[in-house]
């Protein structure tokens, strides 16, 4: 497991891993006001993926990111405070976002009920991505999904969504 920076806000490390891979990192001391940072760590690494390295990134996709780093951060808020771990990368057509938290707890979708007030967190993320997976690590857990950079005909994700 990589060693966990732990002051507040974010940690820029932007690298190319590897041929057509961009990459950057962010760690942050979860609370509220620190999902609205990563929801901009996410817009400015996806803008600069477009101006500086030419990546054709959909408006859509960068409204998508946004939304599931700020659900799978709100989850962080909520079940696991403390520090957080938020890992991008683009490989090919798609956005890897993998979160890191110290919480034990795995999360699992609830069954769809559109009388519940709340808890949909998951429900929108498995919707909007393209995959998802959870891994247990000595310390915590960490939520990986990938979303789609290409568009179908319609304006939605291309490529197939497993959900």
């Amino acid at each position: 497991m990589e060693q966990l920076t732990t002051g507040c806000g974010t940690k820029r490390d932007r690298q190319a891993s590897g041929p057509g891979v961009l990459a950057d990192s962010a760690a942050y001391d979860m609370t509220s006001g620190e999902i609205a940072r990563a929801r901009g760590f996410v817009r400015q690494f996806l803008s600069d993926a477009r101006s500086t390295h030419g990546l054709d990134v959909p408006s859509r996709t960068l409204d998508i990111a946004q939304l599931v780093v700020s659900e799978l951060a709100t989850n962080v808020c909520k079940y696991a405070p403390g520090p957080c771990l938020l890992d991008l990368e683009v490989d090919g057509d798609m956005l890897g976002i993998t979160m890191w938290d110290s919480g034990s707890v795995l999360p699992t979708a609830l069954q769809a009920d559109p009388t519940r007030a709340g808890q949909h967190g998951l429900e929108i993320v498995l919707a909007v991505c393209q995959s998802f997976e959870v891994r247990r690590e000595p310390v915590g857990k960490r939520v990986r999904v990938q979303v789609s950079l290409l568009e179908g005909p319609h304006g939605d994700p291309a490529g197939p969504t497993p959900w």
